[in-house]
C-alpha cells in the first residue's frame, strides 16, 4: 500500500468517500461485504459492513431512529446530532482516515458515511461466531470451574476480568499483521507486573512485521523469543481463566490473541510448566502428594529409559542386589533400536489419536495394546522390559501438565537414549550435563528458567516442590520482579 493510500482522508464529497470505500473493500467482488444506500433527514447515507459480523437487530433499530429524523435536525452540526442523540448504541466512534475505516469494517464494526460530513461514523455492532466456554480437554479438574477460554478475544478478556476486578488491571489492545490485522490484548495488573517486562512485550509485538498470524499465539511466541532450535517452551499456555487469573495476581503478563483459545503467560520458569490446577483444588497435603507423584512421572519420562539402557548394556555397573535389571530376552533387535522404533511407534499412535474420531479412539487403543504391543513381543521384535519401561515413560509424558513441555521432554529423552546407546556412561553423563547447562543458561525476560533451583532460593524451592497452603503463600515469585512482592 502506497503512502498516498495510507493518507487517504474522508472529505466533504460524499461520492468520493463512497467510491473509495467501495473499491478498497471490494464490495462488488465479495458477497459478504455489504453496502446499504439510505436517505434520512434529507441526507444520503451508506452503511458498509461484513454480513457475518453485523447484528441485524441493532442496525434495524438504528434505521428506525433515522426514520423519525427530520431534515432540520441535521441542518446544524449533523455529526454531533447523529452520534449523541440519534444512534442508540454504546460503542460508537468517528474516523477521518478512510484506510483505518476499511480496516475497522473488515474487523467487524459497521461504517456509516453521511453526506456533507468529513468523518465516518463507526458503530461496533459486530458479533463473532463463538462456541460456549467449555472446560478445556487438556486441563481438566475434578473440582473447580468448568469454563475455558474460547476463540473470541472480547469474551476471553471478560472471563479474565470476571476473576480479577482490580482497578489497575490493564487490557491493552494491539493489532498485528499487515493483512490479517489480528486483534491482540496484553493483560497485566499495573500495580504488580514488572513495567520493564510489559514494555518489552509491547515493543516486541509492535516490531512484528508479517502478513498475518496463521497459527495465532504460537506465531506470536516465535516472534517474541526466537530460539527456534530450543525445544523447551519459553511461555506457558493455558485455556483456563482461573489459571490465567492466578498468574495475573503473581505479576505475570498475559497475551491473548483473537482466534485462539490459548492464553500466553510470560515470564515463566521450568517449574511453571509442571503445576496443575488440580493440586490447588484439593487439601494441601493431597496437593503435595499429587505434585510429588507428578514430578516423579516427569523425571521418569526423561531419565528412566536412558538409565535403564545404560544399566542393561553395562551389567558391571549393577550392584549384586540389582542384577535382575536388564532384559531376560533381548529380542532380535538391539536394545537401542527397540527403543527408537518404539518411540517412533508411540509418536505415530499419538498422531493417529489426534486425527481419530472420538468414537473410534477406544478401538485404536485396543489395536495399539493388543495387536502391536503383544504381537511385537511374541515375534521377538521387542523384549517385555522395553515395553514396560517405555510405557512408564509414556505415562510420565502424558502426566506432564504442559503439552509443550511433554513434547520437549520426549525429544530430550530420545537424544539421551542415542547418546547412552553409542557412548554408554560417557554419553549419559555428558548429555545430562549439556541438558543442565542449557536449562540453567535460559532466561525469559531476565527470569532464570530454573529458578529457584538455580539460582537457589530455599523458601521458593520449597514452594515449588511442596504445594504450600494458600494462607502461608505471602510472597510473590521474586524471579519475575513484581512491584509488590507481598500478597
Amino acid at each position: 500500500m502506497s503512502n498516498e493510500q495510507m493518507k487517504q482522508r474522508a472529505s466533504i464529497n460524499y461520492d468520493e468517500n463512497i467510491a473509495y470505500l467501495s473499491k478498497e473493500l471490494g464490495v462488488d467482488k465479495s458477497f459478504d461485504l455489504i453496502r446499504i444506500d439510505l436517505k434520512y433527514g434529507g441526507k444520503n447515507m451508506a452503511f458498509f459492513l461484513v454480513d457475518g459480523f453485523a447484528k441485524d437487530e441493532s442496525l434495524t433499530q438504528i434505521q428506525r431512529e433515522f426514520m423519525a429524523m427530520k431534515e432540520e435536525e441535521l441542518s446544524i452540526d449533523a455529526l454531533q446530532t447523529l452520534i449523541k442523540s440519534k444512534i442508540p448504541y454504546v460503542e460508537i466512534d468517528t474516523e477521518k482516515d478512510l484506510d483505518k475505516v476499511v480496516d475497522q469494517v473488515l474487523a467487524g464494526p459497521a461504517a456509516l458515511v453521511v453526506e456533507g460530513i468529513d468523518e465516518v461514523i463507526l458503530i461496533d455492532t459486530r458479533t463473532y461466531p463463538v462456541r460456549g466456554p467449555e472446560e478445556p480437554d487438556t486441563e481438566q479438574v475434578i473440582r473447580g470451574a468448568k469454563d475455558g477460554f474460547v476463540e473470541t478475544l472480547v469474551m476471553n478478556v471478560a472471563l479474565a476480568r470476571r476473576r480479577v476486578r482490580d482497578r489497575t488491571l490493564r487490557n491493552e489492545y494491539m493489532m498485528v499483521g499487515r493483512r490479517s490485522k489480528t486483534d491482540i490484548c496484553v493483560s497485566y495488573i499495573e500495580d504488580i507486573a514488572d513495567p520493564l517486562v510489559v514494555k518489552e512485550v509491547k515493543a516486541a509485538l509492535k516490531k512484528i512485521d508479517t502478513d498475518g498470524l496463521p497459527m495465532g499465539d504460537k506465531t506470536i511466541e516465535e516472534y517474541l523469543f526466537g530460539q527456534h532450535y530450543n525445544p523447551y517452551p519459553l511461555v506457558r499456555y493455558t485455556e483456563r481463566p482461573d489459571v490465567a487469573a492466578a498468574h495475573l495476581f503473581e505479576g505475570h503478563v498475559l497475551i491473548m490473541v483473537d482466534g485462539s483459545p490459548s492464553v500466553i503467560i510470560t515470564p515463566t520458569t521450568f517449574w511453571h510448566h509442571l503445576q496443575h490446577a488440580e493440586e490447588y483444588r484439593q487439601k494441601p497435603i493431597i496437593g503435595i502428594a499429587l505434585r510429588l507423584v507428578r514430578f516423579t512421572a516427569v523425571w521418569a519420562s526423561i531419565f528412566l529409559l536412558p538409565f535403564w539402557l545404560l544399566l542393561a548394556t553395562n551389567q558391571a555397573l549393577l550392584p549384586e542386589g540389582l542384577k535382575y535389571i536388564g532384559p531376560n530376552e533381548t529380542g532380535s533387535v538391539p536394545l537401542l533400536g527397540q527403543f527408537l522404533i518404539a518411540e517412533v511407534g508411540i509418536e505415530m499412535l499419538r498422531m493417529a489419536a489426534i486425527h481419530t474420531p472420538s468414537a473410534l479412539a477406544t478401538a485404536l487403543g485396543l489395536v495399539a495394546a493388543i495387536l502391536i504391543g503383544q504381537v511385537a513381543i511374541d515375534v521377538g521384535l521387542f523384549s517385555p522390559e522395553v515395553v514396560l519401561y517405555l510405557a512408564v515413560a509414556a505415562v510420565g509424558s502424558f502426566a506432564t501438565p504442559s503439552y509443550e513441555m511433554s513434547l520437549a521432554n520426549r525429544l530430550i529423552r530420545v537424544v539421551l537414549l542415542i547418546a547412552t546407546g553409542f557412548f554408554h556412561v560417557f554419553g549419559y553423563v555428558i548429555s545430562i550435563t549439556l541438558l543442565l547447562i542449557l536449562l540453567t543458561t535460559m532466561r525469559v525476560f531476565d527470569t532464570p528458567y530454573l529458578w529457584p533451583f538455580m539460582p537457589f532460593s530455599a523458601t521458593s524451592f520449597r514452594d515449588v516442590i511442596f504445594r504450600s497452603p494458600i494462607p502461608l503463600k505471602r510472597q510473590r515469585p521474586k524471579a519475575i520482579h513484581p512491584l509488590d512482592e507481598d500478597r
